[in-house]
């Protein structure tokens, strides 16, 4: 059954929002994501239940089905290919492909997308560190931690980031902390739980827990 662009961004979003919980999926927070009106959502989400494509009651929430999170992870796979693409290929920085990527993922082409696969000779994580899903859907256990998780003086590789928006890859683009980076942690302020990191042989730098916990690192 054919899906459409609107479909498929939204079975990718209750994807996202359904990693990690058994809880169905408000409304409310689809809504959030999409900016639409929870009515729209409404509309959208009994079409996608009438496919098959997710369970969903009123005021009770939303879950993908099987066959649901099966195009899910299709598109997710396609995006991240793509992004693989654009910054090992073409030269882009990793944080400009996002945006090009939402508009490919939606390329139909099942033999494009496996051609691309083999192309870039089977990558197992995107230019952030996030799984790609294979062709069967099997998404690669990684194991990274936070590095708000990481205890004092212990070395660490950066190998993602929980967040992929634009400000802050280039702030951590800035920091000259990317994919690879090897960290030690020199200190832990107590008061605001700031991280003071050892890159390589450079100079010391100060990153805020907040920064500190959307970078994933292996230990």
């Amino acid at each position: 059954m054919a899906t459409s662009l609107a479909e498929e961004n939204y079975l990718k979003i209750i994807y996202r929002l359904c990693e990690g919980t058994k809880e169905d999926i408000s409304t409310n927070s689809i809504a959030e994501l999409t900016n639409n009106k929870a009515a729209s959502v409404t509309d959208m989400l009994q079409k996608l239940a009438e496919k098959g494509w997710v369970t969903y009651q009123k005021y009770q929430g939303v879950r993908l089905t099987k066959i649901g999170e099966s195009i899910a992870l299709s598109i997710i796979r396609k995006h991240r290919l793509w992004e693989v693409f654009l910054v090992e290929k073409l030269g882009y920085n990793w944080d400009e492909v996002h945006e090009i990527a939402e508009q490919l993922e939606h390329i139909e082409s099942e033999t494009l997308i496996n051609k691309l696969d083999s192309f870039l000779d089977f990558p197992k994580i995107d230019p952030h560190g996030d799984p790609i899903p294979s062709q069967e859907g099997e998404i690669p256990e990684l194991g990274y931690l936070h590095l708000s998780e990481v205890k004092l003086n212990e070395t660490c590789t950066l190998m993602g980031v929980a967040k992929d928006s634009a400000v802050f890859l280039q702030l951590l683009t800035k920091l000259n902390l990317s994919l690879g980076a090897r960290l030690e942690v020199l200190e832990i302020n107590t008061f605001d739980r700031s991280v003071s990191l050892k890159i390589a042989e450079e100079k010391p730098i100060f990153i805020s827990h907040e920064v500190a916990k959307n970078i994933l690192v292996k230990v």
